[in-house]
């Protein structure tokens, strides 16, 4: 699965594109240079059931490692996560 990364000024996202078409996808938005909130995750129904919503939060946990953030998880999805696995709680303020 190739998870792409699209980063502006102040909002971002990590994706999943099949034939141009978006299937699933993460936003974020940043909050001053320190933090980001993950606000909301999306995984279309043809890829529902393979972890790709996991990939995701995952690869927008080590996005905000590799840049020293820390994140808020507004998301449901992307919180339920994150409090499950506790490998992926370090990034939490």
């Amino acid at each position: 699965m190739d998870i792409q990364h699209k980063d502006e000024d102040s909002k971002g996202s990590f994706f999943v594109e099949k034939n141009g078409e978006m299937e699933a996808e993460i936003t974020y938005s940043k909050a001053g240079n320190s933090k980001i909130i993950i606000d909301h995750t999306e995984v279309s129904d043809s890829l529902r059931g393979e972890g790709v919503g996991k990939a995701l939060v995952e690869h927008a946990v080590n996005y905000a490692r590799d840049h020293e953030l820390t994140v808020i998880p507004l998301c449901p999805f992307a919180k339920s996560v994150i409090e499950r696995d506790e490998s992926l709680q370090d990034v939490l303020n």
